[in-house]
């Protein structure tokens, strides 16, 4: 029995009074507070006023924004305003910002399982992975692949593509693309490992994401990561949707490098500093080359402006660092990793509690929505409906379900989305031609989220199927 079946017990998993009950049996209600949650008439742009909050299972594409995010941002430029460039050494609130990449090395760390000193707060998601490439992507005659997921994240297929060429390789040949089986939408672990064990040789990295961000299926990291490096590659990590969102391990699970965005689960706002990982192994210039800049250099000496021949890096990742961070984005990342931290209680971390709830709130909305007579088993019954294209294995996914509504491309999911949006103040993400990403976000989100969206889902399609059989 799954841990939501024992909650429920013989309850009625689509009746409102089981969701307020699962609410109540909620640890984090009381985080809820700590996020701005918008009104559902800004959303629908009604004008009948309803001030009550909207339905936001949009957190993997963007967060919402953190109350203390104002006030944290706003003290930077205070002191900004009264000590100007004074604030790089003498800050009344203890964060100069000569170090302040250091103040959320800790936090960072506990949610990628590494060291402090393997994480770093810098740059943007695909900034930071052309950097890693560029140190761990070394191609030879034999050994020159890199290995993704189908489908990857355009950004990510655009960075993969120009490394090649940049080595004077074509693409075509030095790209090598992960395939689900026909009819099917996610990648088996099978299929993925007998790639690695019969092309390995000529693989030079494996660079698959952690979450893809069509379909939501999290991949298994350590096994992949372990095969991959038992055939020579090196293995990094597109952690996008799965920082704060799934569990990781990375330093024990040997990964040798990650990067990922923090404007999803981590919510410090729309083109958020992003953040790296970098294996402790990989820590010295001398054995792992990379592209240096001023902020990467020895701190103790880096405003001497020391010739090339004296640079000395900062040890471990921070040693990666070319410009100074952004103040401001440090800030707004600083109050969003504070916000999440009142998650933490009765000795667990704020990641081991959020991934409870959000197990339990994602198997919620699996479980309403399969209950839903919309609900499709067979994709290719040529019926108003929809499915989910997410592995149902709670192991295999994070927060995300990716709902596709059939028939394909016939302007079914264009409609509910809209009317989501304009009718119920509920945002999800939509993906062209047929999919919505709807993620629950333990954070901030309740069952009652949940149910609401599910039901809003079962009357739009209602609505739809009539109009369409009066045409």
């Amino acid at each position: 029995m799954s841990a939501l079946d024992a909650l429920l017990s013989d309850k009625p998993v689509r009746a409102l009074e089981t969701a307020r009950y699962l609410d109540s049996l909620d640890p984090l209600q009381d985080c809820r507070q700590h996020y701005a949650i918008p009104s559902k008439d800004t959303i629908t742009g009604s004008s009948d006023k309803d001030p009550s909050d909207c339905v936001y299972l949009c957190g993997n594409s963007l967060g919402l924004m953190p109350k203390n995010v104002s006030k944290v941002v706003s003290e930077e430029l205070e002191i900004w305003s009264s000590r100007a460039v004074l604030g790089h050494f003498d800050h009344p609130l203890d964060r100069p910002w000569m170090y302040i990449g250091d103040k959320t090395s800790e936090a960072l760390g506990e949610i990628v399982g590494a060291k402090p000193s393997e994480v770093i707060a810098m740059g943007t998601l695909t900034s930071n992975l052309h950097l890693l490439l560029s140190s761990f992507y070394t191609p030879t005659a034999t050994r020159y692949k890199i290995l993704y997921e189908e489908k990857a994240f355009g950004s990510d297929q655009y960075a993969f593509a120009s490394q090649v060429i940049h080595h004077g390789l074509d693409p075509a040949e030095a790209l090598r693309a992960l395939v689900p089986r026909t009819g099917e939408y996610t990648l088996r672990i099978e299929d993925i490992l007998k790639v690695i064990e019969q092309e390995g040789d000529t693989i030079a990295v494996s660079m698959l994401a952690g979450v893809q961000y069509y379909t939501g299926q999290c991949f298994q990291m350590e096994p992949i990561t372990r095969a991959a490096q038992a055939k020579g590659c090196l293995v990094g990590w597109d952690l996008a949707h799965a920082v704060g969102n799934v569990p990781l391990r990375l330093h024990k699970w040997n990964v040798d490098f990650a990067a990922w965005c923090s404007y999803k689960y981590l919510n410090a706002g729309p083109g958020a500093i992003a953040g790296l990982y970098v294996h402790e192994r990989h820590a010295d210039p001398a054995t792992r080359p990379r592209l240096s800049g001023w902020w990467g250099h020895d701190a103790s000496s880096r405003f001497k402006m020391l010739p090339w021949s004296q640079f000395s890096a900062m040890p471990g990742a921070a040693g990666f660092q070319l410009s100074n961070p952004s103040v401001l984005d440090m800030a707004a990342l600083i109050a969003a990793l504070d916000a999440r931290q009142t998650a933490a209680r009765d000795g667990q971390t704020a990641s081991a509690i959020l991934q409870q709830k959000s197990r339990l709130l994602t198997a919620y909305l699996a479980k309403t929505a399969r209950a839903s007579s919309w609900y499709l088993e067979d994709e290719a019954q040529d019926r108003i409906g929809f499915s989910i294209i997410t592995p149902d294995d709670p192991e295999q996914r994070g927060a995300q379900l990716s709902f596709i509504f059939l028939p394909s491309a016939r302007g079914v999911m264009e409609h509910v989305m809209h009317s989501l949006v304009k009718q119920y103040g509920i945002i999800g993400d939509e993906r062209r031609p047929d999919v919505i990403r709807l993620s629950p976000v333990p954070s901030y989100n309740t069952y009652r989220d949940v149910l609401q969206t599910v039901m809003a889902i079962d009357a739009i399609l209602a609505d739809y199927a009539r109009s369409q059989a009066n045409v």
